[in-house]
């Protein structure tokens, strides 16, 4: 992602993830990511996460659903994305198509200050992720051997899991 950060925005328009996390937390992740956009914090959900209707009412944590959406401009939501779960995102290319289907050129947004990076007691520290993200990809095949009617989520899932560990050694290769 940090590779093509400068596509991610448009006419005015800037990126920004949102979850639940405190702000120190979402901080430690812009830190530990080096993402090129800002993660918000809306701890009570009221004002980004409910009104989207983005909450997922079957998770006790009082988290979201994993949702990319495309606001115009003009703040009108053109394009929406609910996961599966947690972990599957959109590609990257899938969300620049919509961006370039509407004729918004690429521009660059300011590289966020992430604050006072505080990380939770459970997080992963980076050297972890690859391991982490190369465990989950060889779980989701064999998980499809044993039920063959989930093959092709695995193989999304594998799929996500590859672009993952791509985007964590983009990450190293710049320190």
């Amino acid at each position: 992602m940090a590779q093509r950060h400068d596509e991610y925005t448009a006419a005015g328009a800037i990126v920004a993830g949102v979850s639940v996390d405190p702000v120190g937390a979402n901080a430690a992740m812009v830190d530990k990511l080096r993402l090129p956009f800002p993660l918000l914090s809306d701890r009570d959900r009221s004002v980004a996460i409910s009104p989207y209707g983005v909450a997922d009412e079957r998770d006790p944590r009082s988290i979201a659903v994993a949702t990319t959406v495309v606001i115009a401009p003009d703040g009108e939501e053109v394009w929406r994305k609910a996961s599966f779960d947690f972990a599957e995102r959109p590609e990257e290319d899938e969300v620049l198509e919509v961006v370039r289907s509407r004729g918004w050129p690429p521009t660059t947004q300011a590289p966020p200050s992430p604050g006072s990076p505080e990380p939770g007691p459970n997080a992963m520290p980076f050297s972890s992720l690859t391991p982490y993200f190369r465990g989950a990809k060889f779980a989701a095949i064999a998980m499809s051997r044993r039920f063959p009617e989930a093959k092709e989520n695995a193989r999304t899932y594998a799929a996500q899991m590859d672009r993952y560990i791509d985007a964590v050694h983009a990450v190293r290769d710049l320190t």
